[in-house]
This record gives C-alpha cells, sequence and structure tokens, in this order.
C-alpha cells in the first residue's frame, strides 16, 4: 500500500483535474452512506470525529477519517486533521493512504464546481471570509472557474488576513477588509470558510447577481449566515441528505419559520446533468451550501492515485 503525503496531494491533484473528476462523479454517481458524525468530549473542549465512506458501483472504495479540533486555533495546530484509505474495487485490497488533511483541501474545489455553474461569467471579484486553512484553497479554485482579479479578505485575526493578501499580491489586487458590509456589496463571489456558530454574511447586504458560497458550517449549531440570504437567493446544495442533516444554515432558517427545504432549487448533481437549472438570471442572487460529501473526497482520492506516476488503476 502506497502512502501518498501531503505534499504528493499538493503536486498530483490538480485544480483543472480535480474540478473534471468532480464534475464526472456528480453526474455519474457513487454509493456514499450517511457520514458518520461522533462528538468527542475532550479535557479542552468539544471536539468531532468523521467517518465518510463511499465507493464505486464497479470500481474504487474509499473512506475518510476526518478529526476536527477547533480549539487547536489556541495553539497555532490546524483544526481538521486526517487520513484517506483507498481500496481497488475487485478484491477490496488497499491502495493507498493518503492525507486527509491536504485532501480536504482541495476538494473544496466543489465549491469552485458549484460556482462555475450558478456564477456569473463575468465574475471578477472574490470575496473570502475566513483565514484558515482553506481560504487559500477557495482563492486557487474559483480563480480557475472564473475570471478573479481582486481578492478582498475578512477575517477576525487581521494578520492572518494580511499574510493571505500578501500571499496572492502578485496574482490578484488584494485587500483586508474590515467591513463586511460594504465588502459584501462590492464582491461578484462571497466564499465562507468559518467554524461561525452566528451569523456572519446578513442578507439586506447581497447585491443583485451575487454568488454566496457557504463551505465552512458543518453542524447544525454552526452558521455563517442570517434566513434573510436565504430567503433572497435560489439557493442550491451539494446534496439533498448533506442539507438536511447537517447544514446549519438551512436548518435554522428553517426553525425560525423563515425557509423551508423545499424551496432548495436543486442539489449540485440536477444542475450539472442538467435535470434542473441553475441560475435564473444574471441579476438573481445565487446561494450554494455545501456541508461536504464522501463522493468529493472518493473523486479527490481517485484522481490523486491515477495521476501518481507509478500507479496503476483499479
Amino acid at each position: 500500500m502506497r502512502v501518498v503525503s501531503a505534499e504528493e496531494v499538493t503536486r498530483y491533484l490538480s485544480w483543472g483535474g480535480l474540478i473534471q473528476r468532480l464534475h464526472t462523479t456528480f453526474v455519474n454517481g457513487v454509493e456514499s452512506p450517511p457520514r458518520h458524525h461522533h462528538a468527542m468530549h475532550r479535557p479542552d473542549g468539544e471536539a468531532t470525529m468523521l467517518l465518510m465512506p463511499a465507493w464505486e458501483a464497479a470500481g474504487y472504495i474509499g473512506v475518510k477519517m476526518v478529526n476536527v479540533f477547533p480549539q487547536n486555533a489556541d495553539h497555532g495546530i490546524p483544526a481538521i486533521s486526517g487520513l484517506y484509505l483507498l481500496s481497488e474495487g475487485k478484491h477490496g485490497q488497499p491502495l493507498a493512504c493518503i492525507d486527509g488533511s491536504e485532501l480536504t483541501r482541495r476538494r473544496t474545489a466543489a465549491s469552485a464546481l458549484a460556482a462555475q455553474a450558478l456564477a456569473n461569467e463575468n465574475a471578477e471579484t472574490l470575496l473570502v471570509v475566513g483565514t484558515g486553512k482553506l481560504a487559500p484553497m477557495v482563492i486557487e479554485a474559483h480563480a480557475s472557474v472564473r475570471p478573479i482579479k481582486r481578492v478582498l479578505i475578512w477575517g477576525r485575526n487581521p494578520s492572518k488576513a494580511a499574510a493571505i493578501a500578501n500571499e496572492y499580491a502578485e496574482r490578484f489586487e488584494t485587500q483586508v477588509v474590515e467591513e463586511l458590509a460594504a465588502a459584501v456589496a462590492e464582491a461578484d463571489i462571497v466564499s465562507c470558510v468559518t467554524l461561525s456558530t452566528q451569523p456572519l454574511i446578513k442578507g439586506e447586504w447581497l447585491t443583485p447577481g451575487t454568488h454566496l458560497d457557504l463551505i465552512g458550517a458543518f453542524r447544525p449549531q454552526m452558521r455563517e449566515t442570517d434566513a434573510l440570504c436565504l430567503r433572497r437567493s435560489e439557493v442550491f446544495v451539494d446534496t439533498y441528505a448533506g442539507a438536511k442533516g447537517e447544514a446549519g444554515d438551512i436548518l435554522q432558517a428553517i426553525e425560525e419559520g423563515e425557509f423551508q427545504f423545499d424551496q432548495i432549487q436543486a442539489e449540485l448533481a440536477e444542475v450539472l446533468s442538467g435535470a434542473k437549472s441553475g441560475r435564473s438570471t444574471p441579476e438573481a442572487i445565487t446561494l450554494f451550501k455545501s456541508v461536504g460529501a464522501s463522493l468529493e473526497d472518493l473523486a479527490a482520492a481517485i484522481e490523486v492515485w491515477e495521476s501518481l506516476p507509478e500507479s496503476t488503476a483499479s
């Protein structure tokens, strides 16, 4: 069995290849049971273990284990860590143990795939809300599908926001922003990658044509937007099952009586296959809520495996 490091994931998992693989996998489908979600009570706070299995009908088999420790921010280490085990489909033999943190970071490209289908084609200004490990990934991924020229960055820690702005200053016009309301009004795409439990984005700030990309909140108790964001938007999700079980932005808006589940326009596979339409007009506000799906991890793991120089497809 091959051990694939984070550095190798970075080297061999190109954005173009990953986005195309995700598109194919969403359209073709895989078997993906509900994510196993286990709360862990640690001495310094709450943590979560996630187990995410998926398999092709006659092909690859995979499972990801992720540990989420929000309190790691106090120690200067990433909040999310894990690994991915990929097996071949004929006999179930393990092929590779892949660094799960880097795989998870890069499979954020699913949101770029959604933006490719939902955001206006001339979207040039990207606002990134959050300064964790996913922030650079959404910049890279969205820039691979839309002509991004300006990148605005907001975070609770200004020094982290400044570091990201400096990292991308040669490729884009970057700016650290303090006033979220003004930044949201300027942005063509707003991408949120936080672990917030309180709304950060207010619906009253959204302007016609905006695409709102919600990645961070992955538990019912978490949310990055208020209910007005959903009410003003054409709402899409990565999967209905994930949205119904874990999308705090949607579930809390429903609890408040401000939204209904059947108001969701489509899940991503329906848009990509043409079964349902995406954005209705250039002036519409679109919202894509992702909680992460095991389908995405399997697609990313397969793309890594088949891109390794010495690997052979199962």
